[in-house]
């Protein structure tokens, strides 16, 4: 039977809604090994600060991440039943829209990435092919390898304007695999944005850095100083 209840009852529940204008991104570990992508950005006039901290402030949208199973199906292994039973995680591709820039940071940051996954033509890393001018026409697309140019600390964290709770998302071989096409028109004057998607390997949902793992709040983990606290709160 239903059972019946006032409005007081889940009216805090309804009065404590997160909402979609809270986020901060944050881009990290791009490239770790041998520093080669960040070497590339900067040559490009791409600043460390300009990717660790304006880059995240011009995101003017976002999406979190979502997953789902590839699952596959036995039939008869129970009589007269039909079973699904997962075998593959997937992870959906993310998409970020970015303002630009008066100084074209934000596109020359995305566009220098993309061109560094496929520079090993014009760009060799431990190879001994002589480097092919892109201007030339000899030049050819060949793709540096995996560990050159993914990042692996991009962060996507979610929380309020009480900024008390927050759930936070780290991606683990992050890198741009599309740049939406951009609009310019010579009617009214509007704000140039830029849309990226973005391909991943996984993602970590919760907190991943080694103190919080120390504290016991990693991984959407709560530490037991927190339920404690609200053991007392409880009781109290």
């Amino acid at each position: 039977m239903p059972i019946k209840r006032r409005i007081s009852d889940f009216k805090p529940l309804f009065t404590n809604l997160a909402l979609t204008s809270h986020y901060e991104v944050r881009f990290g570990g791009l490239g770790s090994s041998g520093g080669e992508l960040i070497s590339y950005l900067n040559r490009k006039g791409i600043t460390q600060r300009f990717i660790a901290e304006d880059c995240g402030l011009l995101c003017s949208s976002a999406s979190l991440p979502t997953t789902s199973f590839a699952t596959a199906t036995i039939s008869g292994n129970h009589m007269g039943a039909t079973e699904y039973f997962a075998h593959t995680r997937q992870y959906s591709p993310i998409t970020l829209e970015f303002y630009v820039d008066k100084n074209y940071n934000a596109l020359k940051f995305m566009e220098s990435w993309m061109e560094f996954i496929a520079s090993g033509s014009h760009n060799p890393i431990d190879s001994t092919l002589a480097p092919v001018k892109q201007n030339s026409d000899a030049y050819l697309f060949r793709m540096q390898y995996p560990e050159y140019y993914k990042s692996n600390e991009t962060k996507i964290t979610k929380f309020d304007k009480d900024y008390n709770k927050e759930i936070e998302y780290t991606f683990r071989g992050l890198f741009p695999s599309a740049i939406a096409s951009l609009g310019v028109s010579y009617s009214a004057s509007n704000i140039l944005s830029m849309g990226v998607t973005f391909q991943y390997d996984r993602y970590i949902a919760g907190k991943s850095s080694s103190l919080s793992g120390l504290l016991g709040n990693n991984n959407n983990f709560v530490s037991n100083v927190v339920n404690t606290v609200n053991l007392i709160e409880n009781i109290f």
